[in-house]
């Protein structure tokens, strides 16, 4: 029970670092739930079940607050959330940089409520940069520099976003028009392939046990880059064991093939590790390299 309170004060904690905890859905208005009625839950810190989707607001001072802002998408192989280190940390480093963050909390597919397990992330992906695009004056940012980040499955996530242009919010009226593609998007040691080189947990968690051929390809995402692909920058490391490099090679390769781009940079070590807090000096360096790219998105 102590241990319980404990992490309920600290996930507390962490949303009052947040301005704004926005519901994304309109109410009654979330697609492909049963409507059942679930409760946010937490297992060593990281979260196992959500309520409900949930975008969490920091914002920069407005006397340094830019143009832009970023999604943040955690990662946790699609079957929790890391939430804090993978999203309420990184939003406060974006706000040193005078940008924007927003923490999306998504739906798990592997949630009881979800009707069509691969599609759930991807809806909220989508309906929060509809939101934010919408609601671009009220933030003080432009609805054309509205970009996400995701680590590990939240960078598979993030590439689904980049890469399927159709529209599954299901949100009707003044909602239709905004485009759901992101302006840029900063992948760190995505999940991408979920064919030879997926990290399983995550695949099973997305497409189940018995995922198809035809389904692993449709969702690795190195077969859904097109020359409309957005703007991307990928981190690895080349001794990360839990998602092979490969996995960005392969993205890469095929964003040079379609014209996209970006650029790639894989650190000699860093492990499944890499995030605001880092092993080594030179790993800690892609926070340098991705706030100089940033400022080459901005500039165009």
């Amino acid at each position: 029970m102590k241990k319980f309170l404990f992490i309920l004060i600290i996930f507390l904690f962490a949303q009052l670092s947040a301005q704004e905890k926005i519901n994304i859905w309109p109410k009654g208005k979330m697609p492909n739930s049963k409507g059942l009625s679930l409760k946010t839950e937490e297992k060593d810190g990281r979260i196992v079940q959500i309520k409900e989707t949930e975008l969490f607001a920091f914002l920069p001072p407005k006397e340094d607050r830019k143009q832009m802002a970023v999604i943040i998408i955690p990662g946790g192989g699609y079957y929790k959330l890391t939430y804090d280190l993978n999203g309420f940390q990184i939003a406060k480093w974006f706000n040193t940089l005078g940008i924007s963050a927003f923490v999306l909390n998504y739906r798990l597919p592997i949630s009881p409520d979800v009707r069509q397990r691969e599609l759930a992330p991807l809806q909220d992906i989508q309906a929060a940069i509809k939101y934010l695009r919408k609601n671009a004056e009220q933030y003080g940012i432009s609805p054309d520099q509205v970009g996400v980040i995701g680590t590990s499955a939240g960078g598979h996530l993030a590439a689904m976003a980049s890469n399927i242009s159709t529209d599954y919010t299901e949100l009707k009226g003044d909602w239709e028009n905004i485009p759901t593609t992101p302006n840029f998007a900063i992948l760190v040691s995505p999940v991408i392939d979920l064919g030879e080189f997926a990290h399983l947990g995550s695949r099973n968690s997305l497409l189940g046990e018995n995922a198809s051929p035809g389904k692993i390809s449709e969702y690795s995402m190195q077969n859904r880059i097109t020359e409309k692909t957005p703007p991307t920058l990928l981190i690895h490391a080349q001794n990360d064991k839990t998602v092979p490099v490969t996995n960005s090679m392969l993205y890469y390769q095929a964003m040079i093939k379609n014209k996209v781009k970006g650029a790639l940079f894989i650190f000699p070590e860093g492990e499944h590790k890499i995030g605001i807090m880092n092993k080594t000096e030179l790993t800690d360096n892609w926070k340098k390299l991705c706030s100089d790219w940033l400022k080459t998105i901005a500039n165009k």
